[in-house]
């Protein structure tokens, strides 16, 4: 039971809140005022651009955009070779690579950017071809369609022509292209293709008697 002198006694002990003390605490415990900050919206002309630039053409840049000169074959009609690189390879091994592939009138393929920089990548080329005309390609997919697992290979196609992505069930099949891998001239995995591969006794002539002028 609560009597009437429970309620006087928690009266006592009940301290009283008077308007000062409401002021008081008002004045200790102000909110912060949030100013807001100047041009607060964002300028458009300061935001990151896309890059819409295409990649140029690689062999282009590495010669110089050489237009008096006959366009590289390897990629038209008739019968094609290509080199499948990787400018990771010793530096002998690519100046080899390039200079024999200029004379045979034959096609660098390598699978990807130096370091992922086109920048880079194009100077190593740059410095490779000098003053030689030559195409280097970078596509990746070609490794695939020819089945390519080490570098350098070696693959003479019976069509240059760029065929399209294995995914369109247009690969060459395997009666027409031969191909050989290992760190050799161009001219001895030719040879080894015509000693292995007698239905390319053609093909392989053409590009040998490249080699000998």
């Amino acid at each position: 039971m609560i009597t009437e002198e429970d309620i006087a006694r928690a009266r006592r002990d009940t301290p009283s809140v008077t308007e000062e003390d409401i002021r008081r605490a008002q004045r200790q415990h102000a909110a912060p005022v949030v100013l807001p900050a100047p041009d607060a919206s964002p300028r458009i002309d300061a935001l990151p651009k896309p890059l819409t630039q295409t990649l140029p053409d690689l062999s282009a840049i590495a010669r110089g955009y050489a237009a008096d000169r006959p366009p590289a074959e390897g990629m038209g009609k008739g019968p094609g070779l290509f080199v499948f690189a990787s400018l990771a390879m010793p530096e002998a091994a690519l100046m080899r690579i390039f200079e024999q592939a200029a004379r045979a009138q034959a096609s660098i393929v390598i699978r990807g950017l130096a370091g992922g920089s086109l920048r880079d990548t194009v100077a190593r080329v740059q410095k490779l071809i000098g003053t030689r005309q030559v195409s280097v390609q970078i596509d990746p997919q070609a490794f695939d369609r020819y089945a390519v697992k080490r570098v350098p290979t070696f693959v003479l196609a019976r069509n240059g022509e760029r065929p399209e992505a294995c995914a369109s069930g247009a690969c060459p099949p395997p009666t027409d292209f031969v191909s050989t891998a290992g760190d050799v001239s161009l001219d001895y995995a030719l040879q080894h293709m015509r000693r292995t591969a007698p239905a390319f006794q053609q093909e392989t002539g053409v590009f040998l008697s490249r080699l000998k002028r």
